[in-house]
């Protein structure tokens, strides 16, 4: 396996790595709603930061992005907005089916989407069987399939043992979220391979390979950004169960604190994208389309290994713990079987 492919590997695991721990700093929130506190987080990680490190990576960042068309840029919003929509629906999916079952299915089908619907779409999806690198590929994100899988039963098994169950469950209805979160959210998968144009825009610019895709990020994220922040304010604004001032009312220091972890939370959301645009340049041009199928899997695979390292894992017997392990090699197995695809 070649430098390129492993720093490919290694920059997604530590995108995923930081996807998998981003809610953390959003769990040391008090008293504050669950809107207003993604809203601010969010605020941080779809605007903010894209936005201040396009500012300094372009040496004209208006200049940038007036020099496409409309039709170059509505995807890249469109299916930005479209990822917005699933990350909304990931969140009713853990209410109402819980983490592990809700995790399972729409990481499993937005992994598939994600994946193999880019070469489908660009009429390429039939020549990733005349290749061996494309059917070990096609191996690899079928294996990946089954340790998400794997990892998913791990975490039932272990909601069990602990009595957890989802806050209002409801199988029917969370398996419609479900659905609809995993088809959602490979829009943005979708979206960076619609941003191309302006991926090979940066790079005439000069910018670094490593950086080219961030600037596309300020389109993107504007588009999650708007139905996420939307839904929140809407909320914010029609519940009667909670409300801004409510949620301002509080005491200085529980709003410096809740202020600043609610950011943190956005960065490191915002730093498993930052890092996959890194994996992105070090993937061979034909292989593209595997990169979310690696951050999906890594993703899997590093929640597990943070709840270990949590000890959310304690208490609950051998048997959930064996099955994570067993669904994390199967995930590494997968990543394996790909870079050998790709090397071949």
């Amino acid at each position: 396996m070649n430098s390129a492919i492993l720093l490919w590997l290694l920059w997604h695991f530590v995108g995923a790595a930081s996807a998998a721990c981003f809610y953390a700093p959003f769990k040391k929130v008090r008293h504050w709603s669950w809107e207003t506190m993604w809203s601010l987080g969010g605020f941080f990680s779809w605007i903010i930061l894209p936005w201040s490190i396009s500012a300094l990576l372009l040496p004209d960042f208006w200049g940038y992005f007036g020099s496409f068309s409309f039709s170059t840029l509505q995807p890249v919003f469109l299916f930005g907005a479209m990822w917005g929509i699933g990350n909304i629906n990931y969140g009713l999916t853990m209410r109402y089916l819980g983490m592990s079952l809700g995790i399972g299915i729409a990481i499993g089908i937005t992994l598939i989407i994600g994946t193999l619907m880019t070469p489908l779409l660009q009429g390429k999806f039939m020549q990733l069987f005349g290749t061996t690198g494309g059917q070990l590929s096609l191996v690899g994100v079928g294996v990946a399939l089954i340790g998400v899988g794997v990892v998913s039963y791990a975490g039932l098994l272990k909601e069990r043992a602990l009595g957890i169950r989802a806050q209002e469950f409801n199988l029917k209805k969370g398996l419609l979220l479900a659905v609809m979160c995993g088809i959602f959210s490979a829009g943005m998968s979708f979206a960076m391979d619609a941003a191309k144009p302006m991926h090979q825009a940066a790079e005439a610019l000069g910018l670094n390979p490593l950086y080219v895709a961030l600037p596309s990020y300020v389109v993107i994220m504007s588009g999650g950004a708007i139905v996420n922040l939307g839904f929140c304010f809407l909320r914010l604004a029609m519940s009667p169960t909670i409300s801004i001032k409510a949620d301002l009312s509080q005491a200085k220091t529980l709003l410096i604190s809740n202020a600043l972890f609610s950011i943190l939370g956005g960065m490191m959301w915002y730093l498993q994208f930052f890092f996959y645009s890194w994996g992105h340049a070090n993937i061979p041009v034909d292989y593209t389309y595997l990169s979310w199928m690696l951050h999906m899997s890594f993703y899997v695979l590093c929640g597990g290994i943070v709840g270990l390292l949590l000890k959310e894992w304690n208490n609950v017997g051998k048997k959930p713990v064996s099955v994570l392990v067993l669904g994390g090699l199967i995930i590494i197995l997968a990543v394996n079987i790909v870079g050998m695809g790709m090397a071949s």
